[in-house]
């Protein structure tokens, strides 16, 4: 059976993707850092619950510690926590927004290799965005043109070039990023857009079960590679 960890799986895309592999036969493994909302989650899944903070390397190795000692490897890990931070720039809000975004990909998956390295077909897909895309922000045609999120962009556009580098240094192990379309989520409701989580969901589950001859360090969506 397959297993698969996904970051922040307590809502949203994450939710969703969880439900979409466990109806797939997946083992399922969700990280929250409100263990409350977390457990819930976990039971209305099906899924397994392990506390993840995604900014703390303690969290983070706890996390994997424990599904390690579970299961024995890991052969999915989908890198989907992050946060939006909107509204004024500062530093300190410049900080959350990588350490989420971007650190919190590179803790987890440096605390994951070891267990995917243990996989016959292990697979890491990167909740990235087109708003990380110079093509798409500076494309008057795109609606990404138009929306006021620097740090989120900017983080995104880290995501997406650390997902690469990884494909390029691991090359036993599936690295891709995605775009997931225009998601309604809690971190979009301030912009009013999107369409619901289940059906971004089926573009992260596409890349989440990729064969062992599927393409890596790549950046798309559902339809296709994506300029960046």
């Amino acid at each position: 059976m397959t297993v698969t960890f996904i970051t922040g799986g307590n809502k949203g895309i994450g939710f969703e993707t969880a439900r979409q592999l466990l109806d797939l036969g997946h083992t399922v493994y969700i990280g929250a850092r409100d263990v409350e909302r977390g457990e819930k989650a976990a039971t209305e899944l099906g899924a397994r619950f392990v506390q993840l903070d995604v900014t703390d390397d303690e969290s983070v190795n706890s996390a994997l510690a424990t599904i390690g000692s579970a299961e024995g490897r890991l052969d999915v890990l989908v890198n989907n926590a992050g946060i939006l931070g909107d509204g004024p720039i500062d530093g300190p809000k410049a900080l959350r927004v990588f350490d989420t975004n971007a650190v919190g990909i590179v803790r987890v998956t440096e605390a994951a290799l070891p267990l995917l390295r243990q996989s016959s077909n292990p697979t890491v897909v990167t909740v990235s965005s087109s708003m990380g895309s110079f093509w798409a922000v500076t494309n008057p045609e795109r609606p990404e043109y138009n929306l006021p999120a620097a740090l989120y962009a900017a983080s995104k556009s880290a995501a997406t070039m650390l997902t690469i580098q990884y494909a390029k240094a691991n090359p036993g192990i599936t690295f891709n990023a995605i775009e997931p379309g225009p998601t309604a989520t809690d971190m979009t409701a301030a912009l009013g857009i999107g369409r619901p989580p289940a059906e971004s969901a089926r573009t992260v589950v596409r890349l989440a079960t990729l064969g062992p001859d599927g393409p890596s360090g790549t950046f798309t969506d559902e339809f296709g590679p994506l300029s960046w």
